[in-house]
């Protein structure tokens, strides 16, 4: 595929939505509290939006339930009136080693977080198919340590096979992650010193800000 302008897209498809005066629905992908912060701002005004929160990759469980439970009071403090639902995925730590099987040693960026991607954006799919949601979309692209190319690429190739829509975005954009950091001091989020899984753990300086 082709690199385009994702932050681009995701204008005009909000534009032409106010347009024909539509809110389409959006199960949002969320990988954690301070990620979702600047996606949830830049969104909710133009999406009717549930977040779905599946990190089969985060180890331990303590520290997926300790993203989750942050996730949870983000978005009950910051946008109370909104009605924003979560629903939370299933936690399967085995379904991402598996999918890592071979890939252990490759360093963090590479073909395993791709492949991490995969996994993720296909169960948030497979949901929004099922429960009728227009588009689906993540919030790992907001990130300057994530391959916002490859999630794109990911995103449409499912969205052929599942039949609904991919919301293309880099929300790392026009001042996106700078955002999303002055919201986590904001909302005194948890802001964690690693991607999730065992192998970012190692890498971890990576991650601090």
């Amino acid at each position: 595929m082709n690199k385009m302008n994702y932050s681009h897209e995701t204008e005009k498809i909000i534009q032409n939505n106010k347009r024909e005066q539509i809110m389409p629905s959006l199960l949002l992908h969320a990988c954690c509290a301070p990620c979702s912060s600047a996606c949830l701002m830049y969104l909710y005004e133009h999406f009717d939006i549930t977040v779905f929160y599946y990190n089969p990759n985060i180890s331990p469980k303590s520290e997926f339930d300790k993203r989750l439970d942050e996730e949870k009071r983000l978005i009950a403090e910051m946008l109370p009136n909104e009605n924003i639902k979560v629903i939370e995925g299933s936690y399967h730590y085995n379904d991402f080693l598996e999918i890592s099987k071979g890939l252990e040693k490759v360093p963090e960026g590479g073909e395993r977080c791709f492949k991490c991607y995969k996994l993720r954006l296909e169960e948030t799919a497979r949901l929004a198919k099922a429960k009728d949601f227009d588009y689906f979309c993540t919030t790992l692209s907001i990130s300057p340590l994530k391959n916002s190319q490859k999630i794109n690429e990911i995103g449409f190739e499912i969205a052929e096979k599942y039949g609904v829509k991919w919301l293309p975005s880099d929300f790392k954009k026009k001042e996106g992650y700078k955002r999303s950091i002055e919201l986590s001091k904001q909302y005194n989020l948890y802001r964690q010193n690693f991607c999730g899984c065992v192998f970012s753990k190692k890498e971890e300086v990576l991650y601090e800000s």
